[in-house]
This record gives C-alpha cells, structure tokens and sequence, in this order.
C-alpha cells in the first residue's frame, strides 16, 4: 500500500471499514460493558472483525480504540490498562491486514464536558488525548480518525494531541450533526462551517461527518463541506436511524440502498466512504462492489 497521503491523491474513492459496535454486541458485549476489554479478554474477536471487513473490500480498517482514552477508560475502572488495551487493539488489526490496508486508530469523546459546561480543563482532556495517542502512534497506525465528535474544542484538542506526538500521520476528524430547519448542528450547536474552521485550524487532513444520520441527511452534509473545504472528505453515515423490532433495535437502511446512495456521495466529492452504527461486511461489501464497478474505476489499481 502507498502512504494513504499519496492514495488521497487518486481519483478513485477510498473504501472504510464499517460499525464496530454492532459487530462486537453480535460477539457477545453486553450493553453496559466496556468494549474495549475485549481487547485485553478476546483479541480473536478484533481479528475476526478487522478479517470480515478486509476480506469484504475496505482499504481502511478500524481499531477498538474508539473509548481507549484515560478519561473514558476511567468510567470502567480500566485506566491503568490504558496502554495495554490500545497496543493490542492496534496489533489485532495488522497482524489481520498486514500492509495491505490502513489500519485506523479511532478516538472518540472522553465522556467529560470541557469548562465552563463541565468540570474538565482543556489540559486534562488534552493530556489524555495525547497518552492514547501517543500509543496507538507507537504502534504505526497509517491513520488517526477523531470521531463522533459533537464538542468543537474537544475535536480540536484530540487533533493537536495527534499532532504534538507526529507532524506526518495522517488525521482525519469527523463530528455528528443534526438535522434542524435552520440546517445541521451538533447538540453542542456547532455548524458545518465552523467545524471546517477549526478541524481545518487544529490541523486535520480529512475532515466530514460519522454517525447520528442515515444516506439521505449525509449526502447533505457532504454537499456542505465540499461547498465550503478543500480537504478530503469522510463520511461514515449509520443505515438509517434505529427503530425498535421485535423489541430488537434495528438499522432499516439495507446494503444495496446504501450502496446505490453512495454514488451520490461521490458525486457529492467525497473521497472516503464507510459505516457507522448499524453497518455490516455486507454494507461494506455493496458500497465497495457499486464504486469499483465501472471499467474507469478499475483501471485505476
């Protein structure tokens, strides 16, 4: 594989991996429990989830770091475990896809509210950004993917962590809005343009959106930031929004609706292309299989 860098420079779209969390509950996580211990109890499972979305076509394949900062990891008492669980996270998904996928290390929200709306100083949130991060680094991740975000600065603060440990790795930073009818927001009020702004400011190389909307409301959103960024740009939508079935919690967007959608995502500019909660291989494979059909796309290696 070439540096993802120089891939972010063909014109082809790029294929991520799909919902970790969905994959993880089918393998036995229990609601309540902390999905990064399977990373100390069960590192066949990351094996077997980073093998279903290689083998289904994603060029970039996810770590189980999205809860591995300090802070979160407090939350279940496994602090001190904190380099432990991001180091095997990182070496259950290359010793699956060696170098012939980007292996993605993602960091989603402490859990903490930053002053003035919390307790929690921008150098705590800071520092504990920086000590997971500066494992997952350690251990030759090809990408850092901020995800989830809903806090402007907190997203800001996990990018320069990045930064201050590596001036080369890749960063990519996407936040969750929603739909309002004066356009989309985070529930932290945060609009599209400032989230460029800043992400843009903090040093991310790949800005966009994960999580929080189905197809439809992220092909809106990617119009947003290509109206308004040069940088390349992720989404990483859900399958629609969950619905009770059964008294099962269900995601209703199914492989091929999500494919057929995808190509308007690329035709919305955006480069790199996944799933978030409710995603499967299946999803994955769809979306690959849509966007690698024609004779143009596969001439392009």
């Amino acid at each position: 594989m070439k540096p993802l860098k120089e891939r972010l420079k063909r014109p082809d779209v790029i294929i991520a991996d799909g919902a970790m969390g969905t994959m993880l509950f089918q393998r036995g996580l229990k609601p309540g429990e902390c999905p990064e211990r399977m990373n100390l109890e069960h590192p066949e499972v990351l094996e077997e989830i980073a093998r279903l979305y290689f083998e289904a076509g994603a060029e970039i394949i996810q770590t189980n770091t999205f809860g591995g900062s300090p802070l979160k990891l407090a939350m279940y008492s496994l602090e001190n475990n904190t380099e432990e669980i991001n180091a095997r996270a990182v070496q259950a998904v290359r010793k699956v896809v060696g170098d012939k996928a980007y292996v993605s290390a993602s960091c989603g929200p402490t859990g903490k509210l930053l002053e003035p709306f919390g307790d929690t100083k921008p150098d705590q949130i800071f520092e504990s950004f920086q000590r997971q991060l500066k494992v997952v680094i350690g251990e030759g991740v090809d990408l850092i993917c901020v995800e989830t975000m809903t806090d402007l600065n907190e997203a800001m603060l996990a990018v320069k962590a990045a930064r201050s440990i590596s001036t080369s790795v890749p960063i990519c930073a996407t936040m969750t809005f929603d739909s309002t009818p004066r356009g989309f927001y985070t529930i932290m009020g945060v609009t599209i343009e400032q989230t460029i702004k800043g992400l843009t400011e903090a040093g991310a190389d790949i800005i966009g959106s994960n999580c929080g909307n189905g197809m439809e409301n992220m092909i809106k959103i990617a119009r947003e930031f290509n109206k308004h960024s040069t940088l390349p740009i992720i989404i990483q939508s859900n399958a629609g929004l969950p619905v009770m079935k059964d008294e099962v919690l269900t995601y209703p967007e199914t492989p091929d609706f999500m494919a057929n959608k995808s190509k308007e995502l690329v035709e919305a500019g955006v480069k790199i292309i996944g799933g978030c909660c409710g995603t499967t291989p299946e999803h994955i494979a769809a979306i690959k299989n849509i966007n690698t059909s024609s004779p143009r796309r596969r001439g392009l290696g």
